[in-house]
């Protein structure tokens, strides 16, 4: 995309930020708000061959997050048993300066609890946003053609992780646990292998007035299970695995049916078609089946899927399998992971649903594309 990606999940951030703290003050001013930070030790792993960089022995990280319980002032959140929202910073250090250099991400957090207790709780956490590399792929003026890893400065940067969290009082929690992290500008400028780095991490959690906020609990309504025909449309663009090439657009359109189930998620199952510029024009220039570039350059798969909602904001997962691949072949299966921004939620007429999307497309760990995309639900 010759927009970069990332414009479009910076713009998921803000927005999940507004969804997440606009809510009615129906409880002490600042209670269930606080800060967190946490020190990261881990190990980058090294899951291509084609990772020429070598691997330091540790890689550490530090992130520091501001963070806000959740207590019912919307319905998703009592349906989702009251998560925990936020914004975190991280930076990254892999230990190989002169190559990999450093990361600093800055992403929103949904926080899920898994198992609660008085004084212990279970809860794993995701983030997906931006991150500034200090170091990628060049040959002028820096050389570093080592760092086949990246090769963009402005990245994707998503974190998973879980912890084992302990209430030491209403103000004061300490954690432990694990965590995983992805670097990559999702193959739209090569090379672009991304840094995916594990480890563990300890750290605290602070909260001036009070960790938890009255709760609001209340009668919600209960919405249908009901189907609906969606249609998304998305583009892309990519370098077609030359690098300092030219990008070449990649045009994407998906039909399927979706059904809702407890009334905070959706499952899903359709077709997606994609027609790939960057395949046509490699046929086109080494004249592989002349006449028919354009028939060996697109793909169509099946899939599944299923969305968790969060009032306006979705998180996808979807799998699927190609029955059809452009000449140009790579697994015979596919996930894609994102989120859908609604601007329109109706149970009733005929637009029931609007959102935009923004959407990763990988092969196991291989980031194919980053899609921007417009859905509609009827």
């Amino acid at each position: 995309m010759q927009q970069n990606p990332t414009y479009l999940l910076l713009l998921f951030a803000l927005l999940w930020q507004t969804v997440a703290y606009g809510q009615e003050q129906e409880t002490s001013p600042g209670a269930g708000m606080g800060i967190e930070s946490n020190f990261i030790a881990g190990k980058v792993l090294k899951h291509s061959k084609k990772i020429l960089a070598p691997v330091p022995d540790l890689s550490t990280a530090y992130e520091f997050s501001f963070v806000q319980q959740t207590y019912g002032t919307k319905d998703w959140q009592q349906r989702r048993k009251f998560p925990l929202v936020g914004f975190g910073f991280t930076y990254t250090h892999y230990g190989n300066d002169s190559v990999l250099g450093n990361v600093y991400g800055i992403y929103p957090i949904l926080q899920l609890p898994l198992v609660r207790g008085r004084k212990l709780e279970w809860t794993v956490r995701l983030g997906f946003g931006l991150g500034y590399a200090t170091k990628h792929y060049e040959r002028i003026p820096d050389w570093d053609t080592l760092n086949t890893a990246i090769s963009s400065h402005i990245n994707n940067f998503s974190t998973i992780s879980t912890d084992l969290r302990y209430h030491i009082n209403d103000h004061l929690d300490v954690q432990a646990g694990l965590n995983f992290s992805h670097v990559s500008n999702a193959a739209l400028m090569q090379p672009n292998l991304g840094i995916n780095m594990y480890g563990a991490h300890i750290g605290i959690r602070y909260f001036p007035v009070s960790a938890h906020p009255k709760k609001i609990y209340k009668d919600l309504p209960k919405l249908s299970n009901r189907w609906l025909f969606q249609a998304r449309v998305g583009l892309s663009f990519n370098q077609a695995g030359y690098t300092d090439g030219p990008m070449y657009p990649i045009y994407i359109a998906s039909a399927y049916m979706s059904r809702r189930w407890l009334s905070k998620n959706k499952v899903f199952a359709g077709i997606d078609y994609s027609y790939h510029s960057n395949v046509y024009a490699f046929l086109r220039n080494n004249n592989i089946y002349m006449g028919e570039e354009k028939s060996k350059s697109w793909k169509s798969a099946l899939f599944v899927g299923n969305e968790f909602l969060f009032g306006r904001v979705g998180i996808m997962l979807q799998v699927g399998y190609y029955i059809h691949q452009a000449e140009l072949k790579l697994d015979p299966y596919y996930e894609k992971l994102g989120g859908n921004l609604y601007l329109v939620q109706k149970e009733q007429g005929l637009l029931k649903e609007l959102c935009l999307s923004a959407l990763l497309k990988v092969h196991q760990t291989q980031a194919e594309f980053a899609e921007m995309g417009i859905g509609f639900g009827f």
